[in-house]
């Protein structure tokens, strides 16, 4: 007898092949057979009707500091998600001294949108080590990877320094050894990153921003000494040119390992700049190494607000006022002398953030005082023309009004056809991987962690631009692949039981909202999915529906023994 079997279900494998009806049998947390299966289950599921695919997998999530309070990872296995990969953009939460502890935590509310009290009373930041960090971490619903971020190597071993200069030859070899030390712990990688909207809870650059050309390659040559490790980076916000096809080819080249890179958006219109980005990887190919963009599925429609400030810093000459206290911050908004002086200032914005300064066209999107809430669901320009004030202002007065809690977002675009068309068209492209959730991260900003189920709603669904098997294989075995996962991605006998049972027909993120479950009381935004009917990890099922089980069955992913 073995532990489980989902009998007459279509099996949609994660290769890519075209589903077909099968039972699934489980035992001992692997596949031992798919076909016609006569050996009785100790548990027997009837999937008829019903797609059984592979845990689908997150190569890009924040959940490092999420492990302690909430060890379902929530919510993305209501999103069929088996296996994450956190640590990236340079922001892990180990290896750490004391010292540092409190600058991690600012950063990490300031730049990842991480509520401070909740970081500082949810997670013990006890350990100095990574391998410390990973037996910290409690039992959890399913399977996460971490990567050695740049920003505490730089903190540990710099301090102060680290935020303000180049680092000495000495310097990146303490880093080198550090990172060794946690590679060797299982660490699935290196990350670092010089966005210009990475800044710190200061309004200055994070230290990973600081380092050289030399410092990246130098760090990213150690993961060559471990096997299964890889490399994330986010090179800048907007276009590339020339050194930064270079940086991610040398840093590449240096390890021997794969590159992705965050974070590709693709429309029906975009596609000169999409191409232009895409080049990293033919420039990477070219030179002996190997780069991947991160695209998001759908266009991300981020819910801006003057509390956290995250992004609107990226506004010409608002990093400093977008770092201030609460209480600081409001008060500038409330004086009209130095509010008009922002609203002017982020008009000489260029580039891509430009359009967040067309305050006119943000539409309300929740509040959270009973004066404000009349507000929601309309626009700034709208509410402006009926008070007779100017956009920026009537925007400025309901935040102000609302303790600054407002969230306000620019119109959301990407979603006829040819957009997702497109969209399919850069994922077919051995340039790219999807990804890019975030999920565990900008926590009132984005609703990205539902883009597994958003994939099969529109793309799939709505729109019939993709088949199921392909959307599952590039969902499943493609990411699986760049990160080298062992018997991981796909649905075969050997390979761990990590399944998806879920209902073409219905599959869908069920609507976003703002809930208050975090440690103290902190909010996030949140939402579950409809016909996900069960998930499991190791043959054991996480998810039941719409709500999660007690199994706690996930395991830390080591590199070298989880990835090839």
């Amino acid at each position: 007898m073995v532990d489980l079997v989902i009998r007459h279900a279509d099996v949609v494998d994660g290769t890519g092949a075209p589903r077909h009806r099968a039972d699934v049998a489980v035992h001992e947390g692997r596949v031992v057979a798919v076909g016609d299966v006569d050996e009785k289950g100790t548990r027997e599921i009837d999937a008829d009707g019903l797609a059984v695919t592979p845990g689908f997998v997150d190569v890009h999530t924040h959940y490092d500091a999420q492990v302690f309070w909430d060890p379902t990872l929530g919510p993305s296995p209501l999103h069929g998600v088996t296996s994450v990969f956190s640590g990236n953009c340079g922001f892990s939460i180990a290896p750490l001294v004391a010292r540092e502890a409190e600058y991690l935590m600012t950063m990490l509310a300031r730049v990842e949108g991480m509520p401070l009290d909740a970081l500082a009373a949810g997670v013990p930041w006890s350990w100095q080590s990574t391998a410390d960090y990973f037996a910290a971490i409690p039992p959890l619903s399913v399977n996460a990877g971490f990567m050695v971020g740049h920003c505490a190597l730089r903190r540990v071993v710099m301090g102060d320094a680290g935020t303000a200069r180049a680092a000495t030859p000495d310097e990146i070899a303490a880093m080198q050894q550090l990172l060794r030390d946690g590679l060797a712990a299982g660490g699935i990688g290196f990350s670092s990153s010089w966005a210009d909207t990475h800044n710190d809870a200061h309004g200055e650059k994070v230290p990973s921003r600081f380092a050289t050309l030399e410092e990246l390659v130098a760090l990213s040559g150690v993961c060559r000494e471990f096997p299964g490790t890889s490399l994330e980076f986010i090179p800048t916000v907007g276009e590339f040119n020339e050194d930064h096809y270079d940086v991610m080819t040398r840093m590449s080249a240096a390890a021997g390992r794969p590159l992705n890179w965050n974070l590709l958006t693709v429309n029906a219109k975009n596609g000169s700049a999409v191409e232009q980005r895409l080049a990293a990887g033919d420039w990477a190919r070219a030179h002996d190494g190997r780069v991947v963009a991160l695209t998001v599925p759908e266009a991300p429609r981020p819910r801006l607000s003057f509390l956290s400030g995250f992004v609107l810093d990226a506004l010409a000459g608002w990093a400093k006022p977008m770092s201030l206290a609460p209480a600081d911050k409001l008060e500038l908004l409330t004086d009209p002398q130095r509010r008009r002086e922002l609203a002017q200032s982020a008009e000489g914005t260029s580039g891509l953030i430009r359009s967040i300064a067309l305050w006119q066209i943000h539409e309300i999107i929740e509040t959270f005082t009973p004066e404000t809430k009349r507000f929601e669901g309309r626009t700034v320009g709208d509410i402006a023309a009926e008070q007779g004030k100017e956009p920026f202002d009537a925007l400025c007065d309901i935040a102000v009004a609302d303790g600054l809690r407002t969230a306000f977002s620019p119109p959301a675009v990407g979603n006829t056809k040819d957009d997702w068309a497109a969209r399919v068209g850069v994922w077919r492209d051995e340039r790219a991987v999807i990804g890019a959730s975030d999920a565990g991260a900008h926590l009132d900003l984005l609703a990205t962690f539902n883009y597994t189920t958003t994939v099969l709603a529109k793309a799939v669904r709505e729109h019939e631009v993709l088949s199921l098997e392909e959307a599952v294989h590039l969902m499943t075995e493609v990411p699986a692949s760049l990160y080298g996962m062992v018997d991981r991605g796909v649905l075969r006998a050997g390979a761990h039981a990590d399944l998806v049972v879920l209902d073409p027909a219905t599959v869908a993120p069920l609507p976003v909202q703002t809930v208050d479950d975090m440690p103290t009381g902190a909010s996030r935004v949140y939402g579950g999915a409809a016909g996900i009917e069960r998930v499991f990890v190791s043959g054991e099922e996480i998810v039941r529906g719409d709500a999660f089980t007690d199994a706690r069955p996930g395991r830390v992913l080591r590199s070298g023994a989880d990835t090839r």
